[in-house]
C-alpha cells in the first residue's frame, strides 16, 4: 500500500470518527426525537466507528509487513543519534 492511499484512508477514518462523535454529542442533547430515533442512528454511529477503527488497524498492518519486506523498517531512536 502506497504511503498516499494510506494517508488517504486515516483521513477518512479520523474524519468519519469525529463526524459520528459530534452527531452522537449532539442528538444526545436534543429533546425532539425519540428514543427509538437515537437508540437507532446511535447504533449506526458506533458501528461506523468501529468500521474506522478496523480500516486504521488494517492500514497499520499493511504498512508495517510492506516496511519489513521491504528492509526499511525504522529503527528505535536513541539518546545517541541526537
Amino acid at each position: 500500500m502506497t504511503r498516499r492511499a494510506a494517508v488517504f484512508l486515516y483521513a477518512f477514518a479520523g474524519w468519519t470518527v469525529f463526524v459520528w462523535v459530534v452527531f452522537i454529542r449532539n442528538i444526545s442533547k436534543d429533546h425532539t426525537h425519540t428514543t427509538g430515533f437515537k437508540v437507532v442512528h446511535i447504533t449506526l454511529a458506533v458501528i461506523s466507528i468501529a468500521f474506522a477503527a478496523g480500516c486504521v488497524a488494517v492500514v497499520g498492518r499493511i504498512r508495517r509487513r510492506d516496511a519489513e519486506r521491504a528492509g526499511d523498517r525504522p529503527r528505535a531512536t536513541t539518546s545517541q543519534d541526537g
